[in-house]
C-alpha cells in the first residue's frame, strides 16, 4: 500500500511536471512572437495576425479551422482578423468558437463592415449609419464578444457622406462596442479626409488594411506617406500574393490540388501573378531566402515586416503546421543587399501604380 501511494504521488508529480513543461513551452513561444503599436496609439498587435478570409466556413471544415486557430495561439499570435462578409456571415462564428475559451483581454479581435451580406437588401451594404450599426451588433453576436478591439471600414463608400460614416464610428467607440477604428483599401486622399474628420469627432483612425507584398506595392508611393502623416500604420493582407510567393506554384505546372489557384474563382483574383515568368522569378528568390535559413514563405512575410509602417501581416492557413512555419518569419532582419537583390529579381513584375488602391465606384446592391 505504501508503495502504491508513492507510485500515485510520483505519477501526480510527473503529470504536474509535464503540464508545467508544456505551459513553459507555450510561454516561450508567446514571447518569441513580437508585437508592434498600431498607429499613433498605445494598442499593440502581434506582428502576424491570423485571418480567416478564405478558409473558415469555406475551404476547410470547422474542426480543422479551430485547430489552426489553436496553433496560432500556441505560436504567440494574439491578433485575429475577420469580417462579416467572409463566407457571408459564416466565418465570424467559427473564429468566435475557436477563441471562446481564451481570456478576452489577452487577445485582439478585428472585424470589418462594407460588403453586401445576408440576403443583400439595399441597406445590407456600404458605410451608412444604419448598415454600420446593424453590422457591429451582428458581428459582436456572431463572434460572441462584448466588443471588438478594431473595427474597420472594409472599403470606401462613395454613396454615403463621409461625415455620416465617421459619426457612426465615433458613436461606436463611445458606446464601447469597438475600441479602435481603422479602414481598408482607402486611398491617400480618403485616409487624410477620414483622419481629419475623426480628429474633429474626438477619436482617431489608427490603421489601414491594404494588400501588400513583394509583388503588390501600390501603397508605397501615396498611401503610406498619408498614413504616416495621419498617425496610422498598416495591417497588410495577402503578404504572400495569394500564395504565389511561397514558391509552391511552378511555371508550366498545374496548380497543386486543393491549393488556392486550384479553385477557379480564387485563381481569377490572382491574375497575372500566375504567369509562368512571374513564377520563374519567384523560384529565383529561393537561394536568397536560404542564405537566411528561411523558406520562401518566411522570406516573403519577413520582407513586408521590414517596412516600418507595417504593424502586422495577415496570414491564413488551412493546416496548423502552416501557422507554426510562418511564425518563423517574426524578428528576422533582412540585410539591405539581400532586400535589393530580391527586389531586382521581381521588379519587372511588381505592381506599384497608386491608382490600384480603389473601392467600388457604386455599391453592389
Amino acid at each position: 500500500r505504501s508503495y502504491a501511494l508513492d507510485s500515485d504521488a510520483r505519477n501526480e508529480t510527473s503529470k504536474a511536471s509535464s503540464k508545467a513543461r508544456k505551459q513553459n513551452l507555450l510561454v516561450q513561444k508567446a514571447y518569441s512572437m513580437k508585437h508592434r503599436y498600431l498607429g499613433n496609439s498605445g494598442f499593440k498587435v502581434s506582428e502576424l495576425t491570423y485571418g480567416n478570409w478564405l478558409t473558415h466556413a469555406a475551404q476547410v471544415d470547422n474542426d480543422a479551422a479551430i485547430k489552426t486557430v489553436k496553433a496560432a495561439l500556441e505560436s504567440g499570435i494574439t491578433s485575429f482578423d475577420t469580417a462579416d462578409a467572409y463566407a457571408n456571415l459564416a466565418a465570424e462564428p467559427v473564429l468566435g468558437e475557436a477563441l471562446k475559451s481564451e481570456r478576452r483581454e489577452g487577445i485582439e479581435i478585428f472585424s470589418k463592415v462594407y460588403w453586401p451580406v445576408a440576403d443583400k437588401k439595399p441597406n445590407d451594404h456600404g458605410l451608412s449609419r444604419k448598415h454600420i450599426m446593424d453590422s457591429i451588433n451582428g458581428s459582436l453576436k456572431r463572434i460572441g464578444t462584448d466588443y471588438l478591439d478594431l473595427y474597420q471600414a472594409h472599403r470606401f463608400d462613395y454613396e454615403t457622406p463621409l461625415e455620416e460614416t465617421m459619426q457612426a464610428f465615433a458613436d461606436i467607440v463611445r458606446s464601447g462596442k469597438a475600441l479602435y477604428i481603422g479602414v481598408s483599401e482607402w486611398n491617400a486622399e480618403q485616409i487624410k479626409a477620414g483622419a481629419e474628420l475623426a480628429k474633429q469627432l474626438n477619436f482617431q483612425l489608427i490603421s489601414n488594411q491594404p494588400q501588400y507584398s513583394m509583388l503588390w506595392r501600390v501603397i508605397e508611393a501615396e498611401v503610406i506617406p498619408a498614413s504616416v502623416a495621419s498617425g496610422m500604420t498598416q495591417i497588410v493582407w495577402s503578404p504572400l500574393a495569394q500564395g504565389v510567393l511561397t514558391g509552391k506554384y511552378l511555371p508550366g505546372t498545374k496548380a497543386p490540388a486543393g491549393s488556392r489557384a486550384d479553385d477557379p474563382e480564387v485563381a481569377a483574383r490572382m491574375g497575372g501573378f500566375m504567369a509562368d515568368e512571374v513564377l520563374a522569378a519567384v523560384q529565383q528568390l529561393a537561394p536568397i531566402a536560404k542564405e537566411l535559413d528561411l523558406t520562401l514563405a518566411q522570406f516573403g512575410l519577413a520582407w513586408v515586416l521590414q517596412n516600418p509602417n507595417v504593424s502586422s501581416a495577415i496570414i491564413g492557413a488551412s493546416r496548423p503546421e502552416q501557422v507554426t512555419d510562418n511564425v518563423k518569419a517574426v524578428g528576422v532582419e533582412i540585410p539591405k543587399e539581400l532586400m535589393e537583390k530580391a527586389e531586382a529579381i521581381l521588379k519587372p513584375f511588381v505592381v506599384s501604380d497608386p491608382s490600384e488602391t480603389k473601392s467600388p465606384p457604386k455599391r453592389l446592391v
